[in-house]
């Protein structure tokens, strides 16, 4: 076996704490689960997932949003009820 070395990082505690309830659910640790990552990193040349970004957060959307909310605030928007929305009686 190769000589084990130590690798250290910052992660969110509660991420943390997350992911060491995952780990031992799957009965591993997660120096086990790192592992496992960085093997599969190594192996396949490439992270293993899907990395993208929320389209909710684009700069488009959030500038469409942003006109909403002035048109809101200006009182040009105007709304109508949805034929899926539920009335409370």
């Amino acid at each position: 076996m190769a000589q084990a070395v130590n690798v250290n990082f910052r992660m969110d505690a509660d991420l943390k704490k997350s992911m060491e309830q995952v780990c031992s659910e799957l009965g591993i640790s997660m120096t086990t689960a790192f592992t496992i990552f960085a093997k599969k990193v190594s192996r396949e040349k490439r992270i293993p997932f899907d990395v993208s970004v929320d389209p909710f957060y684009s700069e488009s959307n959030m500038r469409y949003l942003e006109q909403i909310a002035r048109d809101v605030a200006e009182g040009r928007a105007h709304f109508a009820e949805h034929e899926l929305m539920e009335v409370e009686e």
